[in-house]
């Protein structure tokens, strides 16, 4: 499991490029949310990706630094935000000194953290009073042709916590270190903050395409997921023609260093 795990969370460097392209950016209200409790403006982006978070943290007024263990992944984001200070590192390593930020986000990343290891270095970086806030991109499978997207594309399409239901269950304890270790974080709130994307069948489909669970599989599988995804986006009257936008909340798990 543990092997699977490092396969899926390493395979976006290969992706890159359409990662930077295909993925949404973030509720502006789920970005304040999740920083309203932080004690001042410096703020780690932590598995920053390509920037998607990053770009919404700057627009929110934040003082961003950005860390990030893939190569191809930090130079993407080196690319579109060059005036970001973006770092090497990982959440099990972070390099920055002891209480030099107010709160540590993490935008679609917090699920690859291994937090026995994560959690004792975030609570490090953070100054007293710090927040730590997850945030994910989730398909709003309360509308009736996403949830039949989800159904068409399946788990490794959507992603096994990117539905409402699914990424409550998944996340609540996610702050917490999973072997038992002393907690670093209180009690954590999730909250929910509408959002959406405007999308073609073809872009959707290609978003579909930048998720763990479709790089890592066999080209064929991929393409026969991907296909049935796209006939049922083509049979569909709200996603047939045109631009749409596809519905979407972004959730955020956010707790306050103890």
């Amino acid at each position: 499991m543990k092997d699977e795990h490092l396969r899926h969370r390493s395979s976006f460097g290969a992706a890159a490029g359409a990662y930077a392209a295909h993925r949404p950016d973030y509720a502006p209200a789920a970005v304040r949310w999740a920083l309203e409790p932080a004690p001042g403006r410096r703020v780690l982006d932590l598995g920053a990706g390509t920037g998607k978070l990053t770009g919404c943290l700057l627009a929110a007024g934040a003082e961003v630094v950005a860390v990030e263990p893939d190569a191809a992944m930090l130079s993407q984001l080196r690319r579109e935000l060059p005036e970001v200070r973006a770092l090497t590192g990982c959440a099990e390593s972070i390099p920055l000194p002891d209480g030099s930020v107010d709160a540590v986000l993490s935008g679609n990343a917090m699920h690859w953290f291994d937090m026995d290891a994560a959690g004792p270095e975030i609570a490090r970086v953070l100054a007293p009073g710090g927040v730590l806030a997850g945030l994910w991109n989730l398909f709003d499978d309360g509308v009736a042709w996403v949830a039949g997207l989800a159904e068409a594309g399946g788990s490794a399409a959507i992603g096994p916590r990117d539905v409402p239901a699914s990424w409550r269950t998944g996340t609540a304890r996610m702050h917490l270190p999973p072997a038992g270790g002393p907690a670093r974080f209180g009690a954590a709130e999730q909250a929910e903050f509408p959002h959406g994307q405007r999308r073609t069948a073809d872009s959707l489909v290609a978003t579909l395409a930048t998720k763990a669970g479709l790089l890592v599989m066999p080209e064929h599988e991929r393409e026969a997921r991907l296909a049935r995804a796209r006939d049922y986006l083509a049979g569909r009257p709200e996603t047939a023609d045109g631009e749409f936008v596809l519905p979407m909340l972004t959730g955020v798990l956010r707790a306050r260093r103890l």
